[in-house]
């Protein structure tokens, strides 16, 4: 598939402009950089926890899935997060305790609200203002390891 093709089946302007951006980093310093595979990896990790695609209706002129998840920060994560995970993390809780599942709830809510923070910090548009990738896979086994401790109570 030609870039031509490619360009002309993106939905609108602003993703037109991100591709271009994107081409950009690769080729400005003539030097492949991890900074643009931190970006995809971040778009990756806010459509999995959002559920929706930087192609969504929703997103036109500088309306996008970065800034999107990023208004949702710090308190509004809920919001933003895909109903289908929230809807399972109350039939988690159902079977627990009361206090317990409040605990739990909270633990989760704050883990996902630390995953979304991952995924806009690692897609802001200056590549080197991006997280680092191993500090976003020590933050990544942080949460992973908060939730297990809270499986098991």
């Amino acid at each position: 598939m030609s870039l031509f093709v490619l360009v002309s089946r993106i939905k609108n302007n602003y993703l037109y402009l991100q591709l271009c951006i994107r081409i950009a980093e690769y080729g400005i310093e003539r030097k492949v950089s991890t900074y643009g595979d931190v970006y995809s990896y971040g778009i990756q990790l806010l459509e999995m926890f959002t559920g929706k695609r930087p192609t969504n209706d929703m997103f036109h002129d500088r309306w996008n899935l970065h800034n999107y998840a990023k208004m949702s920060l710090p308190d509004s994560v809920v919001e933003v997060v895909d109903p289908i995970l929230l809807r399972e993390v109350e039939e988690t809780s159902v079977d627990a305790s009361s206090n317990k599942s409040d605990i739990g709830i909270q633990k989760i809510l704050q883990c996902l609200t630390s995953i979304i923070k991952i995924g806009v910090s690692c897609c802001v548009e200056l590549p080197r203002e991006r997280m680092e990738i191993s500090n976003v896979v020590t933050e990544l086994h942080r949460i992973r390891d908060i939730l297990i401790r809270t499986r098991r109570r």
